[in-house]
C-alpha cells in the first residue's frame, strides 16, 4: 500500500513537472494544450499501474499494462534531462543577456524554446524506441577467464552467466524461453543464475520462470538471490520455487564441482540487502576450503567482491548493475559499484560484472545491450 501511494505521489508530481515544462514554457494554448495533458495524465497513469503488475496486479492480464507504463517511464526519464538541459540552457542566456545589458524580448525565448522542447521530445521518443529494439534480444558474449592452479580437467570448460532477467511487468514467459534456447544453443558445461530473475510475487510471476526448467549443462544449475528477490516476498519463498525448476540454490554454500577427474569449488551468498536469516555469509561460503582448490564465487552485487577479498576468492561472477541500463545512467552506478561491465579487480579479486539478460522497469536498454554471458574457463 505505501508503495503504491508512494508511486502515486511521485506520478502527479512527474506530470506537474511536464505539464509545466512541455506545454506552458513553450507557450502552448487552446485544444492543443488539452489533448497534450490529456495524453501526459493517461500515460502518467499507466506507469503509476505498471508499478503494481506482478504484485497485487496478475500480469497474465495486466502485462501489456506494465510494457507501456513502463516504456512511458523510460520517455519521461529522457524528457526530464532534456527539460533539465533547457532549464540550464535559459538560465544561462539570461545571464549573459544580463551581462551584457540587453532583453532579448520574450517572443523569442518563447520560440526558442517551443523548438528545443520539440527537438527534446523527438529525441525521447527516438532513444526510448532504439532501446526498446536493443533491449528485445540479449546477445551472446564471449569471454575467457583464466583461474590460478585450474585442474587440467576443467581446462576449456564453458560457463554460461545469466543475471537479472527481471521477469513479470514487462516481459513474461516467452522472453526467458528466448533466453534458455540461446544458452541451451552454446552448450556451457555449468549455467550460474545471478539474481533478480523476477519482480513480483511467486504466485504471479513464477509461471514466467517455468521455461527455466529446460537448461541443460553436465555440472548442473545453480542460482543466487538478488536484490529484487526480496522486493515483494521473502526471497526465500523465490529460492525455494527456484528449486522446483531444477535449479540448486546457493544459500552462503560451497559445493564442489568435478569434471574430468579434477574438482573446483563454487560458492555463492545471498544479496548484501537480504534480512536476517538470510544475509550474506561470506566465511561460511567462502571460509575453510582445501588449500590450492580454485573457488569460483558468485555474488549478485560487483561490491560484494570486498568482503570476498577477505578470503581469496579466485574469480568472482557478479550482475545487478545492467551498466546502467539507459546512458548516461552508468555514469551514475559508477559512484556505487567497484565494476560496472566487463572485467574489473577488487582488492585483489578478479571480478567479471555482466550488463545482464533483461531490463528493470521499462523494457528498454540505451548503450547498454543485454547479455548472456559464456566464461571459458583457461588455467
Amino acid at each position: 500500500m505505501i508503495r503504491v501511494l508512494f508511486t502515486a505521489v511521485a506520478g502527479v508530481l512527474v506530470f506537474t513537472w511536464l505539464h509545466r515544462r512541455l506545454i506552458r514554457l513553450p507557450g502552448l494554448t487552446g485544444r492543443w494544450a488539452v489533448a497534450a495533458d490529456v495524453i501526459l495524465a493517461a500515460l502518467t497513469a499507466t506507469t503509476v499501474a505498471a508499478f503494481a503488475v506482478g504484485g497485487p496486479l496478475d500480469p497474465s492480464w495486466a502485462r501489456p499494462l506494465g510494457f507501456l507504463g513502463f516504456t512511458w517511464a523510460a520517455v519521461i526519464y529522457y524528457l526530464m534531462l532534456g527539460t533539465l538541459l533547457i532549464a540550464v540552457a535559459r538560465l544561462i542566456a539570461r545571464g549573459i543577456a544580463r551581462l551584457r545589458g540587453k532583453n532579448a524580448g520574450r517572443d523569442v525565448g518563447i520560440r526558442t524554446t517551443a523548438v528545443a522542447t520539440a527537438v527534446v521530445v523527438v529525441g525521447s521518443l527516438a532513444a526510448v524506441g532504439y532501446g526498446l529494439v536493443e533491449a528485445s534480444s540479449p546477445r551472446i558474449v564471449t569471454e575467457t577467464a583464466t583461474i590460478k592452479n585450474l585442474p587440467a580437467g576443467f581446462d576449456g570448460a564453458k560457463v554460461a552467466l545469466v543475471t537479472d532477467v527481471h521477469a513479470g511487468p514487462a516481459r513474461g514467459a516467452d522472453f526467458v524461453r528466448q533466453v534458455v534456447d540461446k544458452v541451451n544453443a552454446q552448450n556451457p558445461d555449468l549455467v550460474i543464475l545471478g539474481g533478480d530473475l523476477t519482480d513480483g510475487t511467486v504466485a504471479h510471476v513464477g509461471p514466467d520462470l517455468l521455461p527455466l526448467k529446460e537448461l541443460r549443462a553436465p555440472l548442473g544449475v545453480y542460482a543466487v538471490s538478488g536484490n529484487h528477490e526480496y522486493y515483494v516476498v521473502d526471497g526465500g519463498s523465490w529460492l525455494d520455487f527456484w528449486e522446483t525448476l531444477g535449479i540448486k540454490t546457493l544459500r552462503n554454500q560451497r559445493v564442489e564441482l568435478h569434471r574430468g577427474g579434477g574438482v573446483i569449488d563454487l560458492a555463492g551468498v545471498y544479496d548484501k540487502t537480504a534480512p536476517e536469516p538470510q544475509a550474506p555469509d561470506y566465511g561460511k561460503a567462502l571460509g575453510d576450503r582445501v588449500a590450492d582448490r580454485p573457488v569460483i564465487f558468485v555474488a549478485h552485487q560487483p561490491s560484494q567482491a570486498f568482503e570476498a577479498a577477505k578470503y581469496g576468492a579466485d574469480l568472482q561472477l557478479s550482475g545487478h548493475t545492467h551498466d546502467g541500463q539507459m546512458w548516461p545512467n552508468t555514469y551514475i552506478v559508477a559512484l556505487e559499484e567497484p565494476v560496472t561491465a566487463g572485467w574489473g579487480n577488487v582488492d585483489g579479486v578478479p571480478i567479471y560484472v555482466t550488463r545482464g539478460t533483461g531490463a528493470w522497469g521499462p523494457p528498454v536498454r540505451v548503450l547498454a545491450p543485454p547479455e548472456i554471458t559464456i566464461l571459458t574457463l583457461r588455467p
